[in-house]
């Protein structure tokens, strides 16, 4: 097997194994992923990258501080993100009045 081939096959196998995006059910990662492993310039060190962030390797090599998550000016920020990402998913979106209004 041809080194280009190998690359590709391992490629193809992440791109396989990556999670689908519900929210962009067009645009997927995964079918970037796909298309890139048939790249005459694949390198092992594109596939290795690749490979690091299905497994998240950085986020557990470098965490990310408790200050950055919940900065000063707007501690709630990320928590009010990540739980309308959630309803978004369940379908359940914010009345209009809250969205006017600002209210959370």
């Amino acid at each position: 097997m041809a080194s280009g081939t190998k690359l590709a096959h391992q490629l193809t196998r992440v791109a396989a194994d990556w999670p689908a995006d519900p929210l962009r059910p067009t645009l997927q990662l995964k079918t970037l992923l796909t298309s890139l492993a048939d790249h005459p310039s694949l390198t092992p060190a594109a596939v290795a990258a690749v490979r690091a962030l299905r497994q998240n390797r950085l986020a557990r090599k470098f965490p990310i501080p408790e200050k950055v998550l919940k900065p000063a000016s707007m501690p709630l920020h990320y928590t009010r993100l990540r739980q309308g990402y959630e309803k978004s998913l369940e379908g359940i979106g914010r009345p209009w009045w809250k969205i006017f209004f600002g209210v959370w």
